[in-house]
């Protein structure tokens, strides 16, 4: 009970709280105005969470097992009851966290189905005068709802080719100059190669990349060709969804074909300045792929500072892979951009003006 508070008032509180659920479509959109709280476990928030989502949790990871363990043997009475005996001693932290996230006397509030976690809370927060509207299905809802919408089709284009390219820098200067890009790597926190995580942050889980990747998707005109870096199903540790990948796989092509020597320069700048150790550990990692004696020679061209030779055999192996990969899309929604130069601007323009007819289509 808060200070000056009678127990007619929580009463009152109490029969007037929670108020109706909002479904998914309506949540988001208030989302862009009013802060997002996931009630549940840390576990879960860090797992896979809504973008932007504050996290304010019912209870702890410990805790949470502690009181599913006792709904699962003695039911729901007796769960609550333990819920409140774990929680209860921290219910003035939680509100005061919400107090200092609230946006005009407004929360969202979410919990996994939308159930008697996020209920709790919004109650708990209506005592600090709080509007707490609570998501109907909660974040499965909030899954089921990004994962159909990645499988809708839009207008991509994706930018292919082989590794060493420029690929990544290409598509951040064409955002720069105006088209839409989404950046699936610097998503997914990794490169794509064996040697990918080097020098990037830690990997957000496949589930979390799949709502960053929806979040991202939602801030383009769905009216614009959307570009992409042609990517494997994984990047990484991460699994991209089925539906957006299999949307991708049937989107057109621009792919760059250039030179290893053209590559050369750039992924020496990129990848020479990585202790030798950890790059022998990259090669090790498709050492099977890359063959004893190749795995062999590429590791003392690093240990004898030839980096040079030691991209030139890495490079063999991923041009096979990649051209191999790209004769498994449909021919027509191809088109090759073969060049000499590794000007970025140079090639964006070879590359615009090869996707003319694809942009005319879409």
């Amino acid at each position: 009970m808060l200070p000056g508070q009678k127990y007619s008032d929580i009463d009152q509180t109490i029969m007037t709280s929670p108020k109706k659920k909002l479904q998914i479509s309506e949540f988001l959109k208030l989302a862009e105005v009013f802060p997002v709280v996931d009630v549940r476990s840390p576990a879960e928030f860090i797992t896979g969470h809504i973008p932007g989502a504050f996290n304010i949790p019912l209870f702890d990871d410990k805790e949470r097992e502690t009181v599913g363990i006792k709904y699962k043997n003695e039911g729901r009475i007796n769960a609550i009851l333990k819920g409140l005996e774990l929680s209860g001693s921290s219910m003035f932290l939680k509100l005061d966290q919400a107090l200092k996230l609230a946006k005009n006397g407004k929360l969202l509030v979410h919990c996994w189905r939308g159930g008697m976690r996020s209920e709790a809370m919004a109650w708990l927060f209506s005592l600090g005068d709080i509007e707490a509207e609570i998501l109907e299905g909660g974040y499965k809802s909030y899954r089921h709802h990004i994962l159909q919408k990645l499988g809708e089709k839009h207008k991509y284009i994706v930018l292919g080719g082989l590794t060493g390219s420029g690929k990544t820098e290409i598509l951040r200067k064409m955002k720069n100059l105006g088209h839409q890009v989404i950046d699936l790597e610097g998503i997914a926190c990794h490169k794509g190669s064996a040697f990918g995580a080097l020098g990037q942050s830690p990997q957000p889980t496949s589930e979390h990349f799949a709502n960053l990747l929806f979040d991202a998707l939602e801030k383009t005109d769905r009216n614009k060709i959307v570009w992409l870096e042609d990517e494997s199903k994984n990047i990484g540790t991460i699994f991209m969804p089925d539906q957006f990948y299999n949307k991708m796989q049937e989107s057109p092509v621009v792919a760059i074909i250039m030179d290893v020597k053209t590559r050369l320069p750039r992924l020496l700048n990129e990848y020479s300045e990585y202790p030798k150790e950890t790059l022998k550990e990259s090669i090790l990692k498709i050492s099977k792929r890359l063959g004893g004696d190749n795995t062999k020679e590429s590791m003392e061209g690093v240990e004898s500072g030839n980096f040079a030779r030691a991209i030139e055999i890495t490079l063999h192996y991923y041009d096979k892979t990649y051209l191999f990969g790209l004769k498994r899309r449909y021919e027509k929604n191809i088109r090759y951009v073969h060049t000499n130069s590794d000007d970025v601007t140079f090639n964006i323009n070879r590359i615009l003006e090869a996707a003319c007819p694809f942009m005319e289509n879409l």
